[in-house]
Parts: C-alpha cells; structure tokens; sequence
C-alpha cells in the first residue's frame, strides 16, 4: 500500500473495484471470431468492463459485488425481480413445512453442469454441506440457519433449519445458492476458484488474473432461450478517464461509470443508463483499535461527516444521504435512523476534547482502495475540520491486499468501504454488522440485542404485517451498535454503446437475460 499525506481534495475516482482473482491461468479451447455487429451467420459478442471475482468459486468468493461475475458462470436455486420477490431458477417451486424450520425446494429436471454432471438433488446437498463446513468458506455465516441437507428425490432437496427462518427462499437467489458442480469441487478445489464450473448462462473459456474472463453460451442453462450474447467478454474496467474512449472505440460495449462522466458519455452518443441499487458508501471504524476503542472517540466521529458534500461530489447528485446500510426507498430503510446523529462538527470537537485530545493532538489512517481515493480525500478533509490529523493510504488496483488486509485481518482503523447489498436484508445486516461479517471491521464485535432482533426478522413471514417494523428495529439494533457511520447511497450509472439493447439491472445485481448485441 502507498501512504499519502494531505492533498488536494475531488481526484475523478476509478470506474469500479479491481479485485484480484486466483494466481493461476487457465485457458480452454477459442471462442469464435469476435464481433459485435451480430447478423445470422456472425456470433454475437458483448465485452464487459467491470471487474474479476474474488474467487469463481461460490464458497470461497468473499464480496457481494461477486455475484455480478459468478452469475455468469453459475446459476442460483432462485432469483429476484427489480421489486424484490423471489421467482423460480434451478429450483421451479419451493414449499416450508408447517413450522417454518424445514424449506424443500423442488429442482427442474434434467439439469446439468458444464462438465456433465446432473445437477440433481444430491449435488444441491453436496454443495451446501461444502458450504457449511469447508475450511475457507464465506458461506458459512449465510448458512448459519442450515443444521442438515437432505436429498428426497433427485429433483427435491430440503433444507432442515436450526430454527424458523422464511429469508433462505431469498437467500439462495444469490452466491449462497449458486451451486457449484460437486465433481469439479471434489477433484481440484484450487483449480475451481479460478476455472469456475456451474450450470449458468455462460461456460467459461478463458482466464487472465487481473485481467479478463471469456465465456460461451451455455446451451444447457435452463434459461438459455432468453440468452441472446454467444460469446461474452469480462474485462477489467480501466481508469475512469479512458472509459468513454474505450466504450466509442469498441474496446468494451458496457461499462459502470462514475456520475462525474454522465454528460461525456451523453454527448459521445452513448448509452447511459442510471437505475436504483442497493449500493451504500461507508466510513468504517474499527472498535478494536485505537483510538476507536473510546466510545467518545466512536460517538465525535457520528458527527463529523457532511455526506451531503459526498452526495455532491462524488454522485454529481444522483445519489442520496443515509445512515444505515439501505438506500432510501428500500423496505429495510428506517426513517429514525436518520435522526439519530446530524452533521455537527462543534460537537465532535466537545466529544473528542472529553476523551482527552485537543484540536490537531489526533492522527489516524484512512485506508482506501484506488477507486474510492475521492472519498477519502473528502474525509480527511472532514476530519480536519473537528481537529484530526489523517493520512491516506491507498491500495492499489488489481491487487488482493484489500481482502486480505480489511476484509480478513481487519487492520486499519479506519476504511472507505460500503455495501452492494444482498438478495435478502438479513444477508446485508449480517455482512455489515455481524460477528462473521466481511464488512464489519469491529468484527467479531456484534450486540446481543441486534442478534437477536435479526433472528426475530428470520422468524417473521415477509408477507406478515408486522414484518416491515420488525426488519426496521433490527436496522436500528444494527445502526446504534456499530461505530461504522453510513454516508450515501448511489445508484447504478452505467454507459453502453448504441448496440446494445435495454440492460437487465436489478438493484442487487446485473443480469443478462434479454439482452442482445447488435440487433
């Protein structure tokens, strides 16, 4: 990581996050001949520029931003529409048992994986039993509700719960229900989390770290009638400066943008597209290190943060102020969350002089990835005024030191971070404030009474009247008891060229059904 001292504030941020992948390279058989001007004989070809996964394999994948990659080669027991219902995928129907404590989902049949293995009962079993009880899984949290896996048929598959749980329908709509093909998995792991095997829209043909995935239509995807790319191409996504050149030039047809770029984009007559996410930016805390480990030093930084400046600069607006790990609009979002702390900079002075520390006598890092440097640069520029000294230090695109240094060792003390969200709210809750959760950097810090009012969210039924207040209290148990303070929401901004037709964007995550190149 590199270290920087104060600096002028609002550099353009970078496109999106650059994750590192697996350190081996796998290539397979060519594609066909690359074209996007698709016609009845040419194939159709999409080139994507975002960013690898942490793993391609489903159990040891540690971000939620991954189900945007993974998806293209796996696919999950459900799904979810742009309104939040679950709807059928791998699996076509699901039923609870009376008591809510057992879920038996009801697979469609004939199902296969890339590499020939049915995708029946048994390997749904075989999955989540990895899941549950691989050393290196992240999977394990999510699943924490999952005691046994039982195959009652070849198409049937029932989930015996530890306790009542009516989120596990949602909750397998993403990672956590990608199923990945057990032969491939018993044979080389290793080689799974960067060759990915699954039964999803897309079979894998090529793969560069850090650089690029190609893949081909998978016609045994049980949706592939509604896949229209025969040939897709997952980039890196460069700086943001080159991305609208690169977009005109052909280098890539799709790509998310910052907000700061949507008036290029327009006027090189491009696509651009701004959609509701579940995506909330952070400034993370860490409780287990100084000076973070005062309670008055937690309670002066609650006010220290002007996020409608992080609005207007980094969203150019398209964005909105929150407290919580929700966006306004969302079911889980609480309105008294909002009110629990204002922006007041005198008060975070009194607060720290409490705890012992006259203006400029406090100094700390902000640990950032590249693409998030303008949000730190607006923190440390915050925290300067209430009498903070702070450094930057940066970590660098296409490196794997942001996973193994935040998310797994939690070292800094504090971080620029935030939440793509998940398929279900208890997902999100249990990533940003649970004892397990990737994102929570006080981990594994987490209040009695926030598990609690969170297993009071899993026990209600989403169609009860109640549920909506319950899940609100859990967002609150979460909020008070976490140092991390919430700052903005942002939207999917995201430039295509003219040959491609309306994107398929979810608030949780990019799907390419009806899509099409050149048509």
């Amino acid at each position: 990581m590199t270290t920087s001292p104060p600096r002028p504030l609002f550099r353009a941020a970078r496109a999106a996050a650059v994750v590192a992948a697996a350190a081996l390279l796998f290539t397979g058989c060519a594609a066909p001949a690359n074209s996007t001007d698709a016609t009845s004989t040419e194939p159709s070809v999409l080139r994507w520029a975002f960013s690898l996964p942490t793993s391609w394999d489903p159990v040891t994948s540690r971000t939620g931003n991954d189900i945007n990659t993974i998806s293209l080669a796996y696919a999950s027991l459900t799904q979810i529409d742009a309104d939040g219902k679950v709807l059928p995928a791998l699996a076509e129907s699901w039923d609870y048992n009376d008591e809510g404590t057992a879920v038996t989902f009801h697979l469609r049949p004939d199902l296969v994986f890339s590499d020939g293995t049915p995708l029946d009962a048994e390997a749904v079993k075989e999955f989540f039993e990895r899941g549950k009880t691989q050393e290196d899984s992240f999977l394990r949290d999510q699943l924490a509700t999952v005691d046994t896996v039982s195959a009652d048929s070849e198409t049937d598959v029932t989930l015996h719960l530890t306790g009542v749980d009516y989120q596990v329908p949602a909750l397998v709509a993403g990672r956590t229900g990608a199923i990945a093909s057990p032969t491939a998995a018993e044979t080389d792991p290793e080689k799974l989390a960067a060759w990915p095997v699954g039964a999803g829209p897309f079979t894998i043909t090529e793969f560069v770290p850090e650089s690029h995935a190609t893949f081909e239509k998978n016609p045994d995807y049980w949706d592939a009638d509604d896949i229209h790319i025969d040939r897709f191409e997952l980039t890196v996504a460069p700086d943001a400066a080159t991305l609208v050149a690169g977009i005109q030039s052909g280098s890539f047809d799709v790509a998310t943008l910052p907000a700061s770029k949507i008036e290029e984009a327009e006027a090189a007559g491009l696509t651009v597209t701004v959609k509701p996410s579940l995506a909330v930016s952070d400034v993370s805390i860490n409780a287990n290190k100084a000076p973070f480990d005062d309670p008055k030093v937690v309670e002066a930084f609650r006010y220290a943060f002007d996020r409608q400046q992080f609005v207007d600069v980094i969203t150019s607006g398209k964005g909105e102020t929150t407290h919580q790990p929700f966006p306004k609009g969302n079911p889980a979002f609480n309105p008294e969350v909002e009110k629990l702390w204002d922006y007041d900079p005198e008060k975070a002075k009194a607060l720290l002089k409490e705890a012992g520390y006259d203006e400029g006598e406090l100094s700390i890092e902000i640990t950032a990835a590249s693409f998030s440097e303008q949000g730190a640069e607006i923190a440390q520029a915050q925290l300067a005024e209430i009498g903070v000294n702070s450094t930057i230090s940066l970590v660098p695109p296409g490196s794997s030191t942001w996973q193994s240094e935040v998310y797994v060792a939690k070292n800094p003390q504090l971080a620029i971070d935030g939440t793509i969200g998940r398929e279900t709210p208890v997902q999100n809750l249990l990533a940003v404030y649970g004892p397990q959760g990737i994102m929570n950097l006080s981990g594994p810090n987490a209040s009695d009474e926030f598990l609690a009012a969170l297993q009071k969210v899993r026990e209600t039924p989403l169609d009860d009247a109640s549920y909506s207040e319950v899940l609100q209290a859990a967002v609150k148990a979460g909020v008070e008891q976490s140092p991390t303070n919430y700052i903005y929401s942002s939207p999917w901004v995201i430039a295509s060229s003219s040959s491609v037709s309306e994107l398929n964007l979810l608030p949780s995550q990019f799907r390419w059904e009806g899509v099409t190149v050149g048509q």
